[in-house]
């Protein structure tokens, strides 16, 4: 049996892509604008045509001539078109949208939906699109196509769908040739411990995602070093090592220079998870932050999974805060393959 056929949308460093294949499809193309996510992509996944260029340029009908596929044949078109200007991190309080012109490329994902005509589409997101009027749109056109919702978009946790850090996203499932049976979240929960528990210590380990060493002025150092293990908090350090910025205003932000807890999921990770002033980012025992690996593997991608270092650790930092986590994808893309071989015919 020939594995169906996707495209992966703004395919960033591939975490979707790599949910995808580990669902069972074959992704065979791929657009993506920036570079060091591009080569980072290309280096994991060599066999998918990468389209490197600004979505806006890109022409579907030059995708499905270059992929020798006629519309309404693709499998599944799945992406995340970029969220920043949506993000609960960049809007008070999550309820309005920052001006970014990135907003709008959601209508050029609609567009090769229109171009394509693919069987299924997946969208990942962040919750806030969900009630976005650019969402209304997309769900009216698709409508149109004659794609069923299936009750879709959702707001669910990662946490719940294998992913070992607390996550809420936004998920669209759809298709034209029946109903999609989405999957439940489970009970049981993937803990830091269980992932991270028995990494070396960073330095010796091989690993340049991992060794990299931290630069810490002494008084910040001795800060994380009081921080209390396994769980604590900024706000149980002695008032002389409580920043400025915190006593000013105690009840904001108090995962910064958190420790995250052994037996506990992780909270989301950002681009900014390296470091401890932006969130619960601190190792559960270890005086450090945890480590790009470390970060990584809670996004749920593999131990050997390349990560491009030619734009330094914030620039891997990005890759992978802004990567969408493989096991949340591979679950419902396991859910929408089933539901595309049972409309086969026999």
């Amino acid at each position: 049996m020939k594995k169906l056929k996707a495209i992966d949308l703004f395919s960033g460093c591939g975490g979707l892509t790599l949910g995808l294949k580990q669902a069972g499809f074959k992704v065979v193309g791929a657009v993506e604008i920036d570079s060091l996510a591009v080569e980072t992509y290309k280096k994991n996944h060599p066999e998918v045509e990468v389209w490197s260029e600004d979505i806006r340029k890109v022409k579907g009908t030059e995708i499905l001539r270059v992929l020798k596929l006629k519309k309404g044949e693709l499998d599944l078109l799945a992406g995340c078109p970029p969220c920043q200007g949506f993000s609960s991190i960049r809007t008070k309080n999550g309820k309005k949208e920052v001006q970014d012109e990135r907003n709008d490329l959601i209508f050029d994902y609609l567009r090769l939906v229109k171009t394509f005509l693919p069987k299924a589409v997946m969208m990942e997101n962040v919750p806030a699109l969900a009630k976005n009027y650019r969402m209304g749109i997309f769900k009216k056109e698709l409508g149109k196509l004659g794609y069923n919702l299936n009750g879709t978009p959702l707001i669910l946790n990662t946490a719940d769908y294998g992913v070992p850090q607390r996550r809420r996203r936004m998920i669209l499932v759809c298709s034209r040739i029946g109903n999609v049976e989405l999957p439940k979240g489970e009970a049981r929960k993937i803990t830091v411990r269980e992932v991270i528990g028995d990494l070396p210590r960073p330095g010796k380990s091989g690993d340049p995602l991992h060794d990299m060493k931290e630069n810490r002025d002494a008084r910040i150092a001795e800060m994380i070093r009081l921080v209390p293990k396994n769980g604590g908090s900024r706000t149980d350090l002695p008032k002389k090592f409580q920043l400025a910025c915190h006593k000013k205003l105690p009840e904001g932000f108090k995962d910064v220079y958190g420790r995250m807890s052994w037996q506990d999921v992780a909270p989301t990770i950002t681009g900014g998870c390296v470091s401890p002033s932006k969130g619960r980012f601190l190792h559960p025992t270890q005086n450090r932050s945890i480590t790009l690996r470390e970060a990584a593997l809670l996004q749920s991608f593999p131990q050997n999974y390349y990560f491009s270092l030619n734009k330094g650790k914030q620039g891997v930092a990005l890759m992978i805060g802004n990567a969408l986590p493989p096991a949340f994808i591979k679950k419902h893309a396991l859910a929408i393959k089933k539901s595309l071989l049972a409309a086969q015919p026999r």
